[in-house]
């Protein structure tokens, strides 16, 4: 697919692939997406060509310090805000939330927060030493193919998870903002049954869930596993909780409280930057603000989808002992 439409992100398309991806790519198994014309594996999970090209900068390149934060997400798992909240708990000492001067009433998170695999693609040049420490940085690499400087290194990381109903139908409807002539014709029931066959961008989405999940009941000290449903419900709890894992010491209620409201869906979806402004690579901001809500998959699927999404998830989580709320 090009990436010739204003609004879709460079690392949907294909411009700018160097010649050792596409000689990987050509012996790699692919399909056809519906979000992109096609998709390919590599390392057990399903990506574009270009975060693929970034994955494999990544992996090559990136140094990870022991004081780093990396936030891991699947797709449409609460990723913008989750950048928000964590970015205003740790500089909460030297950009206070109670100033009315915050980065983040001016800037996109995805701007204060970069994105590993799309910034090794759309500029391989990035220099992520140059970032203050703590450095905070986001992905959606699946923990096997994570650098290995990540792994053994005593970076943390934050990992949230959400109800995969709702992740596949917020992912339905970014991918109709995103790439509409790709989604226009594709049914939405073909689309359900791709997600559970696992061939969507970064997936399987059991594999990617599972893996961290039992990392962080291995190592503890190293990957905290949140949910959505559960930042929505206890935001505080979970900021609280986030802080005590990072080490980001004692944080008072009062300062808790304003993290949650200027990080909140109400008031970074009515910004000005959120609602009119685009990234570098053309992306309009509104689309990562949809509705934010916690069972929202009902207004999209059907009975029937949605019974074929909980069938294949219990199997696929059966015995792990992680269960989805909603």
């Amino acid at each position: 697919m090009s990436s010739s439409s204003s609004s879709v992100p460079d690392y949907l398309g294909d411009e700018d692939l160097t010649q050792e991806t596409r000689d990987l790519i050509s012996s790699l198994p692919s399909e056809k997406g519906w979000l992109v014309s096609q998709m390919y594996q590599f390392q057990g999970r399903w990506h574009t060509q270009a975060l693929l090209q970034g994955i494999l900068k990544c992996q090559k390149h990136f140094e990870a310090q022991d004081s780093d934060i990396i936030l891991v997400t699947n797709p449409k798992s609460g990723t913008t805000w989750l950048k928000a909240l964590v970015f205003a708990l740790i500089n909460r000492h030297k950009l206070p939330v109670s100033s009315g001067k915050h980065p983040l009433l001016v800037t996109n998170p995805h701007l204060l927060v970069p994105f590993l695999e799309g910034v090794y693609y759309e500029s391989p040049g990035f220099d992520f030493s140059a970032l203050p420490s703590p450095r905070l940085m986001n992905t959606h690499i699946s923990h096997l193919s994570l650098p290995e400087s990540v792994k053994s290194s005593s970076c943390k990381i934050v990992y949230c998870c959400r109800n995969p109903k709702d992740m596949f139908v917020s992912l339905w409807h970014f991918g109709k903002k995103l790439a509409p002539e790709e989604t226009a014709d594709y049914p939405i029931e073909k689309a359900v049954e791709a997600f559970c066959e696992g061939k969507f961008i970064g997936g399987p989405f059991w594999d990617h869930v599972l893996e961290y999940w039992y990392t962080s009941r291995e190592n503890p000290n190293k990957v905290l596993f949140v949910t959505y449903e559960d930042l929505k419900k206890q935001t505080g709890n979970e900021i609280k909780r986030i802080a005590e894992f990072l080490g980001c010491g004692f944080i008072g209620d009062e300062e808790v409280r304003d993290i949650v409201r200027l990080c909140s869906f109400e008031s970074l979806s009515t910004l000005e930057v959120n609602r009119e402004g685009k990234l570098p690579n053309g992306m309009e901001t509104k689309a990562f603000f949809r509705k934010g809500e916690i069972g929202g998959w009902r207004d999209t699927l059907s009975e029937s989808l949605a019974e074929q999404i909980d069938k294949t998830m219990e199997e696929k989580f059966q015995g792990s002992g992680l269960k989805f709320s909603c």
